[in-house]
């Protein structure tokens, strides 16, 4: 039997919802749509900057973005709070796609208490994080903030901590990806510091610990916040930041183009792109010297062995003498790391240490290929190298070279000498396949230095020392400045020339590309930090 528990009457009367529960929501809904209000966001525009949900929508396919928790508001009431409390708390979050790929992203509003970090504006950004790890898909970090939110005391202070951790658990599990379009000061620098690319806009981005808007140096100079922590500063000086575009526009297209050479996670591979690719590699011979003291600029290098206008540079002001970015060869994205032998000949200091080491732990992070273009004279000698440490910072070259389970392949282009040579994914220290150029020479170190310390008394005893000095220097580059000893001995794989390059390099990575390589158990290794 049916029993129905509700009269006629009753069904009618609940066919519809009431129209001011309806008005309710869209009413709310419009308030976390207009942020601060369109006199704040005229304001943000007039600053030459768009507004979060703006850029949310150039970052992400069209009509793809779904926001989550979007009517989150702040509690507290003290100083006024109340009145000034909106829907959303400051920051957009939620997920969307990317060129057809899953996205997650936070985008601090500005126009909002200045996109200042609260309890619920935490909340959000520490959501859509924790949604990202648990799928396994990239994370964006989109800042422009005025910091923690003082009104609300330590609520909003330690929700920095709750970011700066999940940024820890999900480093090397998926790409995280900081882009500063305003001010990050404070603490907040730390979540981004953390991530592993940090974008900036050339015009408004700025990152700094601490300081006025105008700081004195100790001569009585005054610098303004943009030299203390503006784009130019970050790209070319501390090495914070690692692309710089000029307006939010730019720099979200940034974003998309970055991540088009990354997989979703650690469990995957980047995709394949489609390529059309004519060999030039007999070109070579007429961008690489014989005479070993002549620069040449080694991205004229990359840019023959690569897909045609594939390379990606990561960190292009910052530590010239390195040059490390993304490419694809084939179609498939692969890693690069090379001298410059057009700045400081190439030699290896400790930023460039640094610049190299990490893009090179990222890459193995996420089962990218590694490439390296060898040109090295030495790890740069001085006072000033020692003081800064260069002990400590190359050996994270050598750790994260050693470290790395990923293909990896070297190319000696020319000189190859000392520690620097090792440093640079030697055969010995870890490297699937070395190719040389006939160019190349290995040594413990070149002709002059090495005949000034052994042949120094013959050399100071003869009749002309500086025929003697140079009759030396012949033998010692007739018999090391050639391949053929190295390959001789298992230190190199082949010699081969300038025209096979790119098809032995291409051949090589696809006969690596299931290549399965353990390490001893343990829970992390301890790298010279």
């Amino acid at each position: 039997m049916n029993i129905n528990f509700f009269s006629q009457k009753d069904q009618i009367s609940n066919k519809g919802w009431k129209p001011e529960l309806v008005e309710e929501l869209e009413k709310r809904r419009e308030s976390a749509r207009l942020g601060g209000g369109q006199a704040r966001i005229d304001k943000q525009h007039a600053s030459g900057k768009l507004t979060a949900r703006e850029r949310i929508d150039i970052l992400f396919d069209a009509g793809t973005f779904v926001e989550l928790n979007d009517l989150m508001i702040s509690r507290v009431t003290d100083f006024g709070m109340d009145k000034k409390a909106h829907p959303g708390d400051g920051v957009v979050t939620g997920y969307g796609k990317i060129d057809g790929r899953l996205v997650f992203v936070s985008s601090q509003d500005f126009t909002v208490s200045g996109g200042s970090l609260g309890e619920f504006h935490a909340k959000r950004i520490m959501n859509v994080m924790d949604k990202a790890l648990e799928v396994g898909a990239p994370f964006i970090s989109i800042n422009d903030s005025g910091g923690a939110r003082i009104e609300e005391g330590l609520d909003g202070l330690l929700g920095y901590s709750e970011i700066f951790k999940r940024n820890t658990w999900a480093s090397g599990v998926i790409p995280q990806i900081a882009v500063i379009m305003g001010p990050c000061a404070g603490g907040a620098c730390y979540s981004p510091a953390i991530c592993d690319f940090i974008f900036m806009t050339e015009n408004n981005a700025q990152m700094y610990i601490t300081g006025p808007a105008v700081v004195k140096t100790v001569t009585g100079e005054e610098i303004s916040m943009e030299d203390l922590g503006g784009a130019a500063v970050h790209m070319e000086k501390s090495g914070v930041a690692h692309f710089s575009y000029e307006d939010d526009r730019s720099c979200l297209e940034g974003v998309r183009k970055l991540l088009s050479y990354l997989p979703q996670n650690n469990q995957a591979k980047a995709e394949a792109a489609p390529t059309v690719f004519v060999d030039k590699s007999e070109k070579l011979q007429e961008i690489i010297p014989d005479d070993k003291s002549v620069p040449y600029n080694i991205k004229d290098v990359i840019d023959i062995l690569a897909d045609d206008g594939s390379f990606f540079e990561v960190q292009p002001w910052f530590a010239l003498n390195m040059v490390v970015g993304f490419a694809r060869m084939n179609g498939e994205s692969i890693g690069i790391i090379a001298n410059q032998p057009n700045y400081m000949a190439g030699s290896i200091d400790y930023h460039a240490s640094d610049k190299a080491a990490r893009f090179i732990r990222f890459c193995d992070c996420f089962n990218i290929p590694l490439l390296t273009l060898v040109d090295v004279p030495a790890f740069l000698p001085g006072s000033d190298q020692e003081h800064n440490g260069i002990i400590r910072h190359g050996a994270k070259l050598l750790f994260a070279y050693a470290e790395a389970t990923v293909a990896k392949i070297s190319l000696i282009l020319r000189k190859g000498y000392g520690g620097a040579l090792l440093a640079m994914n030697s055969k010995t220290i870890g490297a699937d396949i070395v190719y040389a150029l006939p160019t190349a020479e290995m040594a413990v170190m070149g002709a002059e230095g090495a005949v000034n310390i052994v042949f120094r008394k013959a050399i100071s005893e003869a009749a002309d020392p500086a025929a003697k000095r140079a009759e030396y220097v012949r033998d010692y580059e007739k018999s090391f400045s050639n391949p053929y000893r190295a390959v001789a001995r298992g230190f190199v794989d082949e010699v081969i020339l300038a025209e096979e390059c790119r098809t032995r390099i291409v051949a090589a990575f696809e006969m690596l590309k299931d290549k399965r390589q353990t390490r001893p158990a343990k829970k992390h290794g301890n790298i010279p930090l």
